[in-house]
């Protein structure tokens, strides 16, 4: 596309370089106002060709006004439940001044958006967001330079309601977005940056919004890779090893003659078949016999943690603050504690699934992933071929959590129909979903916290194995604290993976895990301060409050007990817990009430309130939304979750044996966020979930004196714990 069917180019700058080719983003674009969110002075804009020597632009979003009027913002981002489909159109149609209704999300497509290194984190709104509202609020003034020229009167005097301009004083004289971007090529740029709105202004911000893609989700119409069919296209089963890093020997395939139009495919450890029918190819990979050099066991569910702790020897310090032995010498009481978590799957409802077909030498492939960059560059690797021979497509994912960003079965897909020369479809069946997922790794956590006679904390040593710091800096007041992290020298012990000799400590894949290791960290934290506070005779939110240092933490802390009811009397068997934690800029607080059965050792949840100090919520029912979930998720890891093993015979492979949180263990939850619509948003997709273990923990304890220091908190470990009361 030549550069005179471009209306207008402005260029804007952000924080993160992303190398995009500019040629070649302006030939997959039509026609309207185009804003680009780039890097840097580029000086490309007093005419294309001018300034040969800048050949790329740097960015990670964009927007486009089409001539239609209605807007499409291109990211990298993608939509896999948390409702940033939404959300960031909410912000966009805010500062354009158009209805949200006009905004089209496209996401994710390596052809299309600008490169993004992968949805996780909660990065999403934090960053993304103020570079959208900025560059919609410059595309606005942008509009109204335009609609000053040709309607000849002041820019002062106009208006813009609903993607309309008009004269504030004759409203009859007006022109619309679709209208302006119309014509001949335009090409400026602004004198002055616009301001951004403030709250008292906001129309959309702040109004809770149904996710635009409900409807499409609960009739069935959203696509998903597993939905997509395609000409000619064969359904791929993989063969795989009863031990999880197995390597193949040998392979016995004659028993594939029994099928009509089935294809073997081998490559490397990849040993697959293929055939029209998927039903087909699932029995005939039953008759594919497969010699398989397993790795011998080294740990089992039970003797985990002792193995990390025999085998993790060196440390480094995350933080440290006055001095260890001095908080020891001024502390009456002395608290040490051990805290363990197991392994937990993402468990999503839509498993690893991938389609793709090759268009010539370039593969075209719709993956369930959070990275579609990343796994366009996997793939480059694994095809020996170049970036543009890859096209990720945008598509749907069903629930990711950090799972999806590795991309093991799109891989797998374009290897087998690069073989087979067709277009393939893999989805994992449940069962390779729990093998191959990488896992949440088992940690260990010890702790020694210190008080002196005044009930303030003296001491805090925090060692952690397997679980990482991500939120454990102390929003706690102690004078003499250190948190460390075990891992082998040079290499990073976070809570993503641990190796020895570049050999993992674990016996299968771990990784990323919804706020990865906070959840661990945060049990043992909170759940040694209550160990603490009733050691000392000190009511657990009294303590609390007494130790914050933290402003924001205290409000949000004051917020939840005002809403929870704190002093209100409990029934016979219930119990009361409080946690909090940090994450993605947001400060956390959950306090929750449960029943426990002293008989039965089982745990009914009551009720949970979570408050949240997340700075602007751009939508409030979104934000509900994710916390629910997030609370209900957290909930199955405090409660039910384990994963069972012997080295890496995987023996928990399906929901038979890996209970999640169902409607009858889902308690009422109260969602309650702080006011701050002037300041900037923070996460919210992950901080609600770290402090379900520690809330459930500290309940549990106060319903019938159990203190179980390992998740899951099942009723035998409850009734174990008892007995020894």
């Amino acid at each position: 596309m030549k550069p005179d069917k471009i209306d207008q180019l402005y260029f804007s700058d952000v924080n993160e370089p992303i190398k995009f080719d500019r040629r070649e983003f302006l030939k997959k674009l039509g026609g309207g106002i185009i804003v680009v969110f780039c890097i840097g002075k580029l000086s490309l804009l007093d005419g294309w060709g001018k300034n040969e020597a800048v050949d790329e632009l740097n960015f990670n979003a964009y927007l486009r006004v089409k001539e239609n009027g209605r807007v499409n913002c291109y990211t990298g981002k993608i939509e896999m439940g948390q409702g940033i489909i939404t959300s960031l159109a909410q912000v966009l149609a805010e500062e354009l001044e158009v209805p949200i209704s006009s905004v089209d999300m496209i996401m994710g497509d390596t052809d299309l958006c600008p490169y993004d290194a992968g949805t996780w984190g909660s990065l999403t709104t934090r960053f993304a967001d103020p570079v959208i509202r900025a560059a919609a609020a410059e595309a606005r003034e942008t509009l109204l330079n335009l609609a000053a020229e040709k309607l000849h009167i002041n820019e002062d005097q106009l208006t813009i309601k609903e993607g309309v301009i008009f004269d504030i004083n004759n409203p009859s004289k007006k022109i619309t977005y679709a209208e302006i971007t119309k014509g001949k090529k335009i090409v400026k740029t602004l004198t002055k940056k616009p301001e951004i709105k403030k709250a008292k202004d906001f129309k959309i911000i702040g109004t809770p919004i149904i996710s635009t893609d409900a409807l499409a989700k609960v009739t069935g119409k959203a696509q998903y890779s597993g939905d997509i069919k395609l000409p000619g296209m064969v359904y791929a089963t993989v063969v795989r090893p009863t031990v999880y890093g197995a390597k193949k020997l040998k392979v016995d395939a004659s028993a594939l003659s029994d099928f009509e139009g089935v294809a073997l495919i081998e490559d490397g450890d990849l040993v697959a078949v293929v055939h029209t029918s998927l039903e087909t190819a699932n029995k005939a990979a039953k008759k594919v016999k497969v010699i398989w050099d397993a790795p011998k066991a080294t740990s089992n569910t039970d003797s985990i943690f002792q193995y990390l702790e025999d085998q993790i020897t060196e440390s480094s310090v995350f933080k440290e603050a006055g001095d260890l032995l001095i908080g020891k010498q001024i502390s009456i009481r002395i608290i040490d504690g051990k805290y363990y978590d197991g392994y937990k799957a993402h468990a999503p409802m839509e498993t690893h699934s991938a389609t793709c077909y090759f268009e010539g030498d370039k593969l075209i492939i719709w993956a369930s992933t959070q990275t579609p960059f990343g796994l366009r560059d996997q793939l480059v690797n694994a095809l020996h071929t170049s970036t543009e021979k890859v096209q990720v497509k945008q598509i749907f994912t069903g629930g990711g959590f950090g799972g999806k960003i590795y991309n093991k079965q799109a891989i797998e897909a374009a290897l087998i129909s690069k073989s087979c020369g067709k277009p393939v479809q893999l989805v994992w069946s449940r069962k390779e979903e729990f093998m191959y997922d990488r896992f949440r790794p088992a940690a260990v956590m010890n702790v020694t916290s210190g008080v002196d006679n005044k009930g303030k904390l003296t001491l805090w040593d925090f060692d952690i194995y397997c679980a990482g710091t991500r939120g454990t800096s102390l929003f706690y007041g102690i004078e003499n604290n250190r948190t460390r992290m075990f891992n082998e020298k040079n290499v990073r012990g976070d809570s993503h993976t641990n190796s020895l000799n570049n050999v993992s400590v674990h016996p299968f894949g771990t990784g990323a895990w919804r706020a990865p290791g906070n959840n661990s960290t945060t049990f043992a934290r909170e759940s040694h301060i209550d160990v603490t506070a009733h050691k000392i005779g000190i009511d657990p939110l009294e303590f609390r409050l007494n130790n914050l240092n933290h402003k924001n933490m205290t409000a949000t802390l004051k917020l939840a007990a005002e809403n929870f009811g704190w002093k209100k009397p409990k029934k016979e068997g219930h119990g009361y817990g409080i946690a909090l934690g940090e994450d993605a800029g947001t400060c956390v607080a959950i306090i929750a009430e449960v029943f426990v059965n002293k008989n039965t050792g089982e745990v009914q949840p009551i009720r949970v309130v979570c408050a949240q100090d997340m700075g602007q919520v751009v939508n409030p029912l979104g934000a509900t939304v994710q916390t629910e979930g997030g609370i209900t998720m957290g909930l199955g890891y405090a409660l039910f979750e384990e994963v069972e093993f012997n080295g890496g015979n995987l023996k928990t492979r399906n929901f038979k044996n890996y209970e999640i949180t169902k409607f009858s263990k889902t308690p009422e939850i109260t969602c309650i966020f702080r006011d701050k619509m002037d300041s900037k948003p923070e996460g919210g997709g992950e901080p609600a979930i770290i402090c379900v273990g520690g809330a459930i923990a500290n309940a549990v304890f106060d319903a019938c004196g159990a203190r179980v220091n390992r998740m899951p908190i099942t009723p035998e470990r409850i009734l174990n714990e008892l007995n020894k009361t």
